[in-house]
């Protein structure tokens, strides 16, 4: 009979795993590495295809990205090394392109939409990859510290 509490127990916390996996995404993405030729050169496919419009055809962003807009919400920013999408550990960033404005704190409005129901989380990945390929050694090398200082929990 504990046999099956056991199981049933179990069953009960992958099925609620599974559902907050589905509305809130992946608290983990999937490795994302600037220096992995392949998935770099998929995410700038990806790039020029999903986020180019709005982000730049070279992470440039938009004119004035710090400038809020009539609508009160900011242009998209660059994501180059003169943005602050490196300031952000990958996990956040991660979370906002699959999210959206589901991602940040609640009353918190932007124009960045939901792509985690046109792209795979890998494909965030990639194109994740792509953009911090990209970024000086010097700005990696703090982004690596930014991001292991997250996952210590500091």
């Amino acid at each position: 009979m504990r046999v099956w509490k056991a199981a049933a127990a179990v069953a009960v916390v992958a099925i609620v795993g599974g559902v907050l996996y589905g509305v809130f995404g992946s608290t983990q993405p999937v490795r994302i590495d600037p220096a992995d030729r392949a998935q770099v050169d998929l995410g700038r496919k990806l790039y020029v295809e999903a986020c180019a419009s709005c982000h730049g055809a070279n992470l440039e962003g938009q004119p004035n990205w710090q400038k809020r807009l009539p609508s009160g919400r900011l242009p998209a920013p660059p994501h180059d090394a003169s943005g602050h999408t490196w300031h952000h550990p990958d996990i956040d960033l991660f979370r906002v392109t699959k999210l959206g404005p589901a991602a940040y704190p609640t009353g918190y409005e932007t124009d960045m939409p939901a792509f985690g129901d046109r792209l795979s989380d890998a494909e965030i990945a990639a194109i994740l990859a792509y953009i911090k390929s990209t970024w000086p050694p010097e700005i990696r090398a703090r982004h690596d510290r930014l991001n292991a200082a997250k996952a210590e929990g500091r």
